[in-house]
């Protein structure tokens, strides 16, 4: 297959409108001189309309713009993908992830940070 294609679809995907986890979101970096991937954990609660909010302070959570200061619920880290979820997904009872799409959707990031990792190539969270 064509890569610039493929580039393109992946691209294209990553526009699509998605739901907020009410379980809360991640944060997703390299840690390069511990060589681990890192993923904090943020409690939020999702408003009537459809935003992500402090649980404490009822402010949005938003991607860009103003900074909203948060305490981080827990960190992770792994040494691979696969040891990351692990952690994230099947240690943590009651797992904190409620939505099927969102647990997929940590595994292709931790992918991503995972071959960035070892390539020392750049890795950006989509």
């Amino acid at each position: 297959m064509n890569s610039e294609y493929l580039k393109a679809l992946d691209d294209k995907l990553s526009k699509r409108p998605i739901s907020l986890d009410p379980g809360g979101y991640y944060v997703i970096y390299l840690d390069r001189d511990a060589e681990l991937i890192c993923a904090k954990h943020y409690t939020n609660v999702i408003n009537e309309r459809g935003l992500a909010v402090d649980p404490e302070t009822g402010e949005v959570i938003a991607c860009g713009g103003k900074k909203v200061e948060r305490t981080v619920e827990q960190l992770y880290t792994g040494r691979t993908a696969k040891e990351l979820c692990i952690k994230v997904i099947e240690s943590p009872q009651p797992c904190p992830i409620t939505m099927l799409d969102h647990a997929a959707y940590l595994g292709r990031e931790f992918t991503r940070a995972e071959y960035a990792l070892v390539n020392g190539t750049e890795y950006i969270q989509d």
